[in-house]
């Protein structure tokens, strides 16, 4: 059976850090891509950050480039989202995903595989 399972969310303060971890069961994830997405009360799931199976390339949407960093670790099946000089709007429920391709990409519909998210709170 798949299952992606995330952990790390939290309340934190704006300008603080959190790491998030989504740990891959079932099947050969370390040649899937992997991406992160977010969703706000009220809001549509939105794409945050994506990784290639070989972790050489990733992209990341406009709102988190040069404060989030999307990472692998293929030998253990899991990728992080380390998050830094967190906001207010970035409160939401984070998700991980998966896709067996490999590549890396900003589309909801690309993915095959999600975990059931954590919620990431950042207070003012």
């Amino acid at each position: 059976q798949v299952q992606l399972v995330e952990s790390g969310g939290g309340l934190v303060q704006a300008g603080g850090s959190v790491r998030l971890s989504c740990a891959a069961s079932g099947r050969i994830f370390n040649r899937f891509g992997r991406g992160w997405f977010r969703q706000a009360p009220g809001k549509e799931r939105e794409f945050v950050a994506t990784i290639n199976w070989s972790g050489d390339s990733s992209d990341y949407a406009d709102s988190v480039k040069g404060r989030f960093t999307i990472s692998r670790d293929n030998g253990k099946n899991t990728v992080y989202l380390q998050m830094n000089s967190l906001k207010p709007e970035d409160t939401a429920v984070y998700y991980c995903a998966a896709e067996v391709r490999g590549l890396e990409s900003e589309r909801k519909s690309a993915y095959d595989y999600w975990g059931q998210g954590t919620q990431v709170t950042v207070s003012s």
